[in-house]
């Protein structure tokens, strides 16, 4: 059990036979009155957020999630098909569980896969990724001292923002978690 009171971010917990994760919380203490913890908690399944306040004192049961590591291989239209490691069994998921995640991810590429009473809710892309650049504008000598950037598409079909001096065919290293590049590798 965790109390509302011992709220933190990314805690998880069920409340009326839901799973849901503290994405904001703030401890108010009014000069009158009694405290409340105000929140921002997202419901993991259907991703929908949703503001609530709590007494300090109420308590719910603490959502048990799973997470595993496991193998991208490959989509047929909607669905997504990933590997466990360890036993090798094949799940798909479907596209609103991956939208995120598979921006970023190539096949055979490992991904999180997050897990609650057996069913999977959530995929996270490994933090830095190394894509190819498939398609982008041609830079122009001399445009690198303004910092000026362009958008670049990747293998994957993610389009991110790059400095003028990335071309075609280069490989860049991008941070999944904001979507932003990093460096470019070669």
């Amino acid at each position: 059990m965790i109390s509302a009171g011992d709220f933190r971010k990314g805690n998880t917990f069920e409340m009326d036979g839901e799973v849901f994760s503290v994405v904001d919380f703030q401890h108010v203490k009014p000069g009158k009155g009694a405290a409340f913890v105000r929140t921002k908690i997202k419901n993991v399944i259907t991703g929908g957020i949703v503001e609530r306040t709590f007494n300090p004192s109420d308590r719910f049961p603490k959502a048990r999630i799973e997470t595993k590591e496991m193998q991208y291989l490959y989509n047929d239209g909607e669905l997504y098909y990933f590997m466990d490691l360890e036993t090798f069994e094949q799940i798909p998921l479907d596209q609103n569980k991956v939208e995120d995640a598979v921006m970023f991810l190539k096949e055979n590429m490992n991904a999180t896969i997050k897990f609650f009473k057996g069913a999977a809710f959530s995929v996270e892309a490994p933090f830095f990724v190394e894509l190819e650049v498939v398609e982008t504008e041609p830079g122009f000598k001399g445009d690198t001292a303004t910092g000026a950037n362009k958008p670049a598409k990747l293998e994957t079909g993610a389009t991110v923002t790059v400095p003028l001096f990335v071309e075609i065919g280069d490989i860049v290293r991008i941070d999944t978690r904001t979507g932003t590049y990093m460096e470019r590798v070669k």
